[in-house]
């Protein structure tokens, strides 16, 4: 059976998870599925993006793109994804699924994990696959449509962290290499 997702921004780490904000492949006519909608120049995922850009409401934010197959969260019957869907663990009822405006947001080159001082160029990637929905997974490869090729074992290293999309770098960041091929 296939395993769906939906990118979320978390709030500060701390005891218990809340979610300040979800977004819903289908409102931007996009399959909730993984491999269904992590492509750049994707409008669901640029809709995403932007909110965590240097011009976004959510600049330097915790990002998971949360699977329904994650592991439950401590404390609680449900992981993510299901809190999400239940409206738990939100930070206030206007947070919840919403959809922003589809932005054009080529002119933000760089993925940045600020946690690991690790980027992406997305400029320099041979691949069409986004990386920022599979760096960031939470569950891959427990269902149909996860992301399985190359480079697989690098999904969810990135999930919870600080990230952000930025035109410039960061000093002292280093380069992560991750190609993405089906």
């Amino acid at each position: 059976m296939g395993q769906y997702f939906i990118p979320m921004i978390l709030g500060v780490a701390d005891v218990k998870e809340f979610i300040r904000l979800w977004l819903d492949a289908h409102m931007y006519g996009n399959g909730l599925k993984l491999t269904e909608h992590s492509y750049l120049g994707n409008a669901f995922v640029s809709a995403f993006e932007f909110q965590i850009s240097e011009d976004g409401p959510f600049y330097k934010s915790r990002v998971v793109w949360a699977g329904d197959y994650a592991e439950k969260e401590a404390d609680s019957d449900m992981n993510l994804y299901t809190m999400a869907q239940n409206d738990e663990g939100s930070e206030s009822l206007t947070t919840k699924c919403r959809k922003p405006p589809t932005r054009d947001t080529s002119c933000y080159r760089y993925i940045v994990n600020h946690t690991k001082k690790q980027y992406v160029d997305k400029n320099a990637l041979q691949s069409r696959l986004h990386p920022l929905p599979l760096l960031t997974s939470e569950g891959n490869g427990a269902g149909g449509g996860d992301y399985r090729g190359l480079n697989e074992d690098l999904c969810g290293t990135w999930a919870r962290d600080l990230i952000s999309v930025n035109r410039m770098l960061p000093p002292d960041y280093t380069e992560l290499r991750c190609e993405f091929r089906i």
